[in-house]
């Protein structure tokens, strides 16, 4: 096979960022107005530093969600080469996991593709297991920062998310088709987004004693036809296949749409060199929910305090369908800039971070963040499927209903949320020539990475949840969460009013809650 890359020297530009949470499975749901609730990230002001690196020199053992180490650090590679993708046209086309049938040629061959990866020696970084971690690495404290041996290195939580799983993607990719000597083969994505992909494809269930593709360490009860919540927590009720359609189509509609505004909204929040990610609070809106919620759906649940597989992060690349699900994360990238308006960052810090993968001839390759942004460039495009979700912006529901007693916010906060707590939360007044959008902040929320209904995504004043999927590095961690609510009071006709009724709902156990204000946006 051809080689799709080529040595570049490394090169540094300065440009300033255009305007524009962690993983565990801690839920919270958040209702506005005696209506109810939304939610986004935060953004640091603008400050250049440096991109942060993580120092490929010291991988140390990362640590599974009970607190047990785990080596998942890569080979120690040497003679690393700086990679640029040189494909001169658009080779491969990713289709939606749900054309395949499972008498299908392609079927076959992406079986023959991971088993032959499943058959690599174990010493060889092509091998299906030391793919997965890659992504253990990578996500779960194996790494440090260059120049900060004390802050763990990190790609989930912030601006890093989309590029890295994009090349991360790209390799795999590149490994499979070099196995099967077929430069043409392309991962499949699954389309959760759309009616027709809402249950796990077929592809990765059939056949369980002998497929490659299949995993067992899924939730038995979210095997089809058992259509996906993609507002899922663990114990929530179950609707017909007809109402939790369309509250995932609403929920993508926010997701991609509502909580999306900005650069920062939609990729998550800058990464620099010495950022602590325990306290960056920097997720963007499509990492928190569809991703974490799709992740936490389909792991196990054989025990909740100690989910495998899909369901935490050090083990969800041994599961074949963690690429087909990425494939549809990748996907929104290229949705929310061809299609809804949004570009890329031009910050320096982020064209310039850099990761090391092994490549499709299992040598170490260093790629920038820069060289990923035009996925056509990398060789491969998407199936042109429906959207469904553009057409599904949530309704108000009628307001004439007696509204819940509420106390100020300072009356409050600090506390333990157990259980639904109401608080009316006055708006600021706008002044001067500054932002108008408003900003729901729910401050300071507080639980242990360790441990594991006021509305529905439908409604328009449902904001949304904190979501996450379980790390290793057990540690407290203190975040906060954001929610864009102007367009949200403006279709509930509560443009004039001047408080609004904030309604918190715990979906997954206690944490703690130090406030709850609205700002204006300041990024």
């Amino acid at each position: 096979m051809a080689k799709d890359g080529e040595q570049k020297p490394e090169t540094t530009t300065k440009n300033g960022e255009t305007p524009l949470g962690k993983f565990d499975r801690r839920n919270l749901l958040v209702g506005l107005g005696g209506l109810y609730g939304a939610a986004s990230l935060a953004a640091n002001p603008l400050a250049f530093a440096a991109p942060a690196t993580p120092d490929f020199k010291d991988c140390v053992n990362a640590t599974e969600p009970n607190g047990t180490s785990i080596n998942c650090c890569p080979p120690a590679a040497s003679n690393i080469t700086a990679y640029v993708p040189s494909a001169a046209c658009v080779s491969r086309t990713r289709m939606s996991a749900q054309t395949f049938t499972t008498d299908s040629n392609y079927y076959r061959k992406y079986m023959k593709a991971i088993e032959k990866m499943k058959k690599l020696k174990s010493t060889d970084p092509r091998n299906f297991t030391e793919q997965a971690n890659v992504h253990c690495a990578y996500c779960d404290g194996g790494y440090t920062q260059q120049g900060n041996p004390n802050l763990l290195y990190e790609i989930h939580g912030s601006w890093l998310f989309f590029p890295w799983h994009r090349w991360y993607l790209y390799f795999f990719e590149k490994i499979c088709a070099n196995l099967l000597d077929d430069d043409s083969f392309a991962l499949p994505f699954w389309n959760w987004d759309d009616p027709t992909g809402m249950k796990i494809p077929n592809i990765f269930v059939n056949d369980p004693d002998k497929s490659p593709l299949y995993d067992s360490n899924r939730n038995p009860d979210h095997l089809p036809p058992t259509v996906i919540n993609l507002d899922w927590s663990y114990g929530d009720p179950t609707v017909d296949d007809k109402q939790q359609i369309k509250s995932n189509l609403s929920l993508m509609y926010t997701q991609m749409i509502t909580q999306s505004k900005t650069q920062t909204d939609f990729f998550g929040k800058a990464y620099r060199s010495g950022d602590d990610i325990v306290t960056l609070d920097g997720a963007g809106s499509i990492e928190l929910s569809p991703h974490n919620v799709v992740h936490s759906w389909t792991g196990t649940m054989t025990d909740p305090n100690n989910p495998i597989d899909m369901g935490a992060l050090y083990s969800a690349g041994r599961d074949p369908i963690f690429y087909a699900h990425h494939a549809n994360v990748d996907r929104m990238w290229n949705i929310w800039l061809n299609q809804l308006g949004g570009t890329n960052f031009t910050d320096s810090d982020w064209l310039n971070s850099t990761f090391i993968f092994y490549n499709e001839e299992a040598k170490p390759v260093s790629v920038r963040v820069g060289d990923c942004l035009d996925n056509t460039k990398l060789g491969y495009t998407y199936e042109d499927v429906p959207i469904a979700w553009l057409d599904a912006k949530p309704t108000a529901r009628a307001k004439a209903r007696t509204l819940p007693s509420a106390r100020d916010p300072a009356q409050v906060f600090p506390t333990t949320l157990e259980k639904a707590i109401n608080v009316l939360v006055k708006r600021p007044k706008k002044s001067g020539s500054g932002s108008a959008e408003e900003i729901l902040v729910i401050e300071g929320i507080e639980y242990d990475k360790d441990d594991v209904n006021a509305s529905r995504p439908e409604y328009t004043e449902y904001l949304g949840n904190f979501s996450n999927v379980p790390h290793g590095h057990g540690m407290k961690v203190k975040t906060n969460r954001r929610f864009r609510i102007t367009e949200v009071l403006k279709d509930l006709g509560v443009n004039n009013y001047e408080s609004v009724l904030v309604t918190l709902v715990p979906k997954s156990g206690p944490l703690k809650i130090n406030g709850v204000k609205i700002e204006f946006d300041s990024s």
